[in-house]
């Protein structure tokens, strides 16, 4: 009897050991919320099992994370007011391998979509999400929703606006005009009771995990604000203001209280105009926006304006009549006077601060509700710390630099600066549509040539039409300044540094800016496709390259590893090549993907079989940016859903044929699709678990085809 308990017990743990389908750890429920005769609120309420995790709207990370999205089917009797809300305690954690903070839920979270009708009706649509866990992600799901409206007071349908659907896109949602979505995506360690809290967009409590992030906003904000001190229009504000306080008044103690005074209404009006923004947009807007890729192409734009500004093309100021109408209620007579003189210097100097508000803005949408206005109360800091230490130490505006062509030299570095950030924008709008008009290897060729260019101007050897001429010494013989020549030095050094960059060098210190290594198209060291495909017997992966080459890791560039991307093509490769052939299966998403190639497969024995031993072909589960021909398309039994996309394809074959569902995993079948292992490889950076699962595959294969 003991030996039949101990078969059986050993018999279900070779059944657990094995893959398996991984059931979907969320559980959806659906209600509706009255709030008027036909408003309501949509209520989504997702229950998650231990250890499972959703994507936040707000993800952070790279921008590449698959946010929650909701879409509403149209119907003539339904209008989607606002964007989708969610409530619960949002966590932010840094993984490794990836780019900054990413947030998410854990246990509870509810969204929020609040439409208007005209009466009763059904209001269906479709939902999209994707949870993960610590070791792996499940690929995005796509399910249908449906509510049905049945207490709505009848009314005539031209008295409600066009039941236009709101959107906003997100950088996995396709262009359609009836998504609504809120862009996001990251990891959460936390507990939600939604139950328990209110419905409301920007939940102060999803914003207590991200000190790190308003700590970062609060010091850009202030290094900005006494960035913009420097320039004409504050700079040569400051010893007439001063002396204005110090000078003018009954005693030097109202001068200070009056100066100080006048420093505090600076930082209030910023602070206003933080506060302004939240009111406008959001808690999350902002953020929703800055990883929208038509949100991206309009900050492109703006930061051009901004650039061309600063370089003397033209000047941004704001009506006359703003300033004229603010200057007559300035005095020193009253607070409010004195408020109004700040406000004057505010609207004044707008033709210098622009760029610096707009910087703010964008870095701003990383702080969550209170982001906006953390960055621009530090910013007024920044601009009043001067006007208030000059204050209480007069003697010392003696030792200010007089004004002069070196206040234009700084817009004008300012300005080169200003180019370098707009491409940045233009490179997230270009990575979310694959247009690949500035990969990686052009992005960083462009940055040389402004620097190379800054360098040059700081000279004096480029000029400007404003630009006055350098200073001479007693000679009559024109001189740079020490920190001019510093700057210069920093320039010059800055495109040197960038320059092996081109030839794929990782570029850690601004990796972050520069785009993904996946864009580069060739890689020193590793070799180019050429060179590489040359090693694996002269054959070259074809389908799919021009759209998946961009999001292949690092790692595979920076060795020349070759992967293929369509199944039966690595599978004709394998076959002529005699070898095994390794099945990636792997996310565009795929937080553990990453962390496998860079801790796994960059080890030099294990690339080193990768390249001479294998076949790889890496099979994104999470892509849906190619539709299968119309023929090819097919419903999944496995999975309960119709097969349209190369991600959807991808995912039913590790299913039909693995039982497996989630990434990062790894086969190993021969060109016949003989497994040549009895388990796949599932996430676990040990590189000698995996060099040793490598040569027993190897070893297989072997005695299969001697």
């Amino acid at each position: 009897m003991k030996r039949i308990l101990f078969l059986f017990v050993a018999f279900i743990y070779a059944i657990g050991a094995q893959a398996q389908i991984v059931g979907d750890p969320s559980t959806w429920s659906f209600e509706t919320k009255k709030k008027g005769d036909n408003k309501y609120d949509l209520i989504f309420k997702v229950k998650l099992q231990e250890h499972w995790h959703i994507w936040s709207f707000n993800p952070g990370g790279d921008g590449l994370l698959v946010p929650p999205s909701f879409k509403v089917n149209a119907n003539k009797n339904v209008k989607v007011i606002g964007k989708p809300t969610e409530t619960g305690k949002k966590i932010s954690k840094d993984f490794d391998g990836e780019e900054g903070l990413e947030h998410f839920f854990e246990h509870n979270v509810t969204y929020t979509q609040a439409i208007e009708v005209t009466g009763n009706t059904k209001v269906t649509g479709t939902y999209k999400y994707q949870v993960c866990d610590e070791s792996q992600c499940l690929p995005p799901k796509t399910k249908s929703f449906s509510f049905d409206i049945t207490d709505a007071v009848a009314m005539d349908t031209a008295k409600m606006d066009t039941a236009a659907v709101a959107v906003v896109d997100t950088p996995s949602a396709k262009d359609t005009a009836a998504v609504v979505a809120a862009t996001g995506g990251a990891a959460s360690n936390g507990t939600t009771d939604a139950g328990k809290q209110d419905l409301k967009s920007g939940d102060p409590a999803a914003n207590k995990d991200i000190p790190e992030s308003l700590w970062m906003i609060f010091l850009a904000g202030l290094g900005a604000g006494l960035a913009a001190v420097v320039t004409p229009c504050i700079y040569s504000m400051i010893p007439i203001t001063v002396s204005f306080f110090t000078k003018k008044v009954a005693s030097r103690s109202q001068g200070i209280k009056y100066a100080l005074v006048y420093s505090l209404s600076i930082i209030v009006i910023f602070a206003i105009l933080g506060m302004a923004i939240t009111a406008a947009f959001g808690g999350n807007a902002l953020n929703n926006l800055a990883t929208n890729w038509i949100a991206n192409l309009f900050f492109f734009v703006i930061f051009l304006i901004f650039a061309f500004s600063f370089l003397g093309a033209f000047e941004l100021t704001l009506p006359s009549s703003w300033t004229n109408k603010i200057g007559s209620k300035s005095n020193a007579n009253s607070y409010g006077g004195i408020f109004f003189m700040a406000l004057t210097l505010v609207i004044v100097s707008f033709s210098c601060t622009s760029a610096f508000i707009g910087g703010i803005a964008v870095l701003a949408s990383k702080g969550g509700r209170i982001g906006p206005l953390v960055g621009f109360s530090s910013f007024g800091l920044g601009i009043a710390l001067p006007f208030a230490i000059f204050a209480l130490f007069p003697s010392y505006l003696k030792n200010l630099e007089k004004p002069g062509g070196w206040q234009n030299a700084v817009k004008v570095t300012l300005g080169f600066v200003e180019l370098a950030l707009a491409l940045k924008f233009l490179s997230n709008a270009d990575l979310s549509k694959g247009w690949r008009i500035l990969d990686r290897e052009v992005f960083i060729a462009i940055w040389v040539i402004l620097a190379i260019l800054l360098g040059v101007y700081l000279l004096g050897k480029l000029r400007f039409k404003h630009d006055s001429e350098m200073p001479k010494n007693h000679f009559g013989i024109e001189y740079l300044g020490v920190p001019r020549l510093m700057l210069a030095i920093s320039a010059f050094a800055f495109a040197i540094y960038l320059i092996p960059g081109m030839w794929g060098a990782p570029l850690k210190a601004v990796s972050s800016f520069v785009p993904p290594m996946g864009t580069q198209d060739f890689v020193s060291g590793g070799g180019s496709s050429t060179e590489s495909n040359h090693a694996q017997g002269g054959l070259k992966p074809v389908k799919y390259v021009d759209r998946l080459t961009m999001y292949e890791p690092e790692v595979v560039k920076k060795y020349g590893l070759v992967t293929f991307f369509d199944l039966e093509e690595a599978k004709a490769a394998a076959k002529q090549l005699k070898k095994p052939l390794m099945l990636d299966f792997t996310g565009i998403n795929c937080i553990n993907c990453r962390k496998m190639e860079g801790q796994v497969w960059s080890d030099p024995e294990v690339m080193k079989m990768l390249k001479e031993d294998f076949v790889i072909v890496s099979l994104y589960c999470d892509f849906d940016g190619v539709e299968l021909p119309k023929e090819e398309q097919y419903d999944s039994k496995v999975l309960g859903s119709r097969i349209v996309t190369i991600g959807d394809k991808n995912e039913d074959y590790q299913a039909t044929k693995f039982n497996s569902n989630t990434q990062p995993y790894y086969f190993f079948v021969d060109e016949n699709d003989v497994q040549l292992h009895p388990k796949g490889y599932q996430y676990d950076p040990s590189v000698s678990k995996f060099l040793n699962h490598l040569k027993l595959v190897k070893e297989k294969y072997k005695s299969l085809h001697p």
